[in-house]
């Protein structure tokens, strides 16, 4: 869930305190979808994974369950602050920047990347070097935000509460296009698996549209960009203060960006 954590690089650095609440939050809203698109796949005893990005746990472990202890999961970040405490036999935590560092050696089964390669400026070679890293007949799965697609956070923008919630989303939007990502990057999976050469090419998205997980994941995500959506004149402390409490009341239908996950096959 993270990829180049530099002031020009990811927005969302993952030492701040609220990273583990956006963890925990994206988490609930997400892993039943990563995970019955890795049952899909096949991944079962014995198989090597590697997570890229991994950010948080919960994938890892999700991995490790599935592949047992004569398995492997590789998780790999550029900062590992949120999984070095899960390494053990099954689990091996490595830093590392998928864009610039070799494959981790021994090939996979599966590759997984969510919600990373939005924000990794060299996404080609980042994709490049994931589809390299696996075996033959090796499962690549891509699940990536596309917020082109779906731009609002409150889709019924029915009053004034939600008007100021989609202005302050479209800031969010901003301060990410301004660090390289690529806001239209999720529908283009299909297209780059295929081009890769990737067999069984095949896809699907979600979002949520109201969830606590989602009020829980705006409230840290605003606090965490809070000084640069003021610095750069996107809002003014008395509209976060006021977006944040409007959150806090329950009573707004907060949707995320639709995931797009894509997958396909190595020959």
């Amino acid at each position: 869930m993270a990829e180049h954590d530099t002031e020009h690089g990811y927005l969302l650095d993952n030492q701040q305190s609220e990273a583990g609440i956006r963890f925990g939050a994206l988490s609930e809203l997400f892993d039943p979808v990563t995970f019955r698109h890795v049952e899909q796949l096949g991944i079962t005893a014995g198989m090597r994974c590697w997570e890229v990005g991994a950010g948080s746990a919960s994938v890892p472990r999700g991995l490790a369950e599935r592949v047992g202890p004569t398995g492997k999961v590789v998780a790999t970040d550029i900062d590992v602050s949120w999984t070095q405490d899960v390494a053990d036999g099954v689990i091996e935590v490595l830093r590392h920047d998928v864009a610039a560092d070799p494959p981790p050696p021994g090939g996979f089964d599966l590759v997984h990347a969510r919600l990373v390669l939005v924000h990794v400026t060299d996404r080609a070679e980042a994709l490049r070097r994931m589809i390299q890293s696996l075996r033959p007949g090796g499962r690549l799965l891509l699940e990536d935000a596309d917020p082109g697609l779906q731009p609002l956070l409150c889709p019924d923008e029915s009053g004034p509460e939600q008007r100021l919630a989609n202005r302050l989303r479209s800031g969010f939007r901003a301060l990410m296009a301004a660090r390289g990502a690529d806001l239209t990057y999720g529908r283009t999976l299909p297209r780059l698996l295929r081009e890769a050469g990737l067999e069984d090419v095949r896809a699907d998205a979600y979002f949520p549209i109201t969830s606590p997980a989602c009020a829980v994941l705006e409230a840290a995500t605003v606090r965490q960009i809070r000084g640069l959506l003021v610095s750069e004149g996107l809002a003014t402390d008395e509209e976060i203060d006021r977006h944040l409490a409007n959150v806090a009341t329950g009573s707004l239908d907060l949707a995320t960006s639709p995931m797009i996950s894509a997958w396909g096959r190595k020959p």
